[in-house]
């Protein structure tokens, strides 16, 4: 599982959901697909990952619900990434059981071996350049980003800020990919825009 956890991690898009958007998205080659919508009601939410599950299972694509185990397990997505705040993660290990992936943040060596400990199968980490999204993610030294990276054995994204102009700086870090949000759905063109990305993904790895 983790070599094929690995592939998909490659170019890993972030979405608020805009259906139009994801399925540029996933024309321009993402290899993973997070939905992570702050602020809906459950019912909200649990309607829009739906409607997201759908599009990403016609790309046979790997969904991921952000912050909501519960809603991942009840569209049946390929699991759940937890924020530092967004719960525990024994918990939410036992509720998606051990054939899901659950994905975790981790700022600092001790955060992550901590989640790799309670179950993760993978590591988000920055923000490696700020980031438009987040307004209290503090840039991550690169240099802190290659000591995580060479401290688990899962593997690792880096995530914050990452477009066409600045990936390459992240080349010899130990990431098995890059997280993107604005990077791709920011981009007017976002097919061509997540196209591009990929491509510059395989290069710096």
């Amino acid at each position: 599982m983790l070599n094929d956890l690995r592939r998909s991690l490659l170019l890993y898009a972030i979405s608020d959901g805009n259906l139009p958007a994801i399925e540029a998205a996933l024309r321009g080659g993402i290899t993973m697909l997070q939905l992570r919508a702050k602020g809906l009601s459950d019912e909200a939410l649990l309607g829009l990952a739906r409607s997201v599950k759908v599009i990403a299972d016609r790309h046979h694509m790997p969904l991921i619900i952000n912050d909501r185990a519960d809603i991942a397990v009840q569209v049946d997505a390929a699991g759940a990434h937890l924020g530092l705040s967004d719960g525990d993660l024994r918990a939410a290990r036992a509720l998606l059981g051990p054939g899901k992936i659950l994905g975790a943040t981790a700022r600092t060596i001790d955060q992550a071996l901590a989640a790799q400990a309670a179950g993760a199968d993978y590591l988000g980490c920055g923000a490696v350049f700020g980031t438009l999204t987040k307004s209290d993610a503090l840039p991550m030294p690169l240099a802190l980003l290659r000591e995580i990276c060479a401290s688990v054995s899962i593997p690792v994204v880096a995530i914050g800020g990452i477009d066409r102009t600045n990936i390459a700086s992240l080349k010899g870090c130990g990431m098995a990919g890059f997280a993107v949000s604005s990077g791709i759905f920011g981009a007017k063109d976002i097919e061509s825009a997540a196209r591009e990305l990929k491509e510059a993904a395989r290069h710096v790895l």
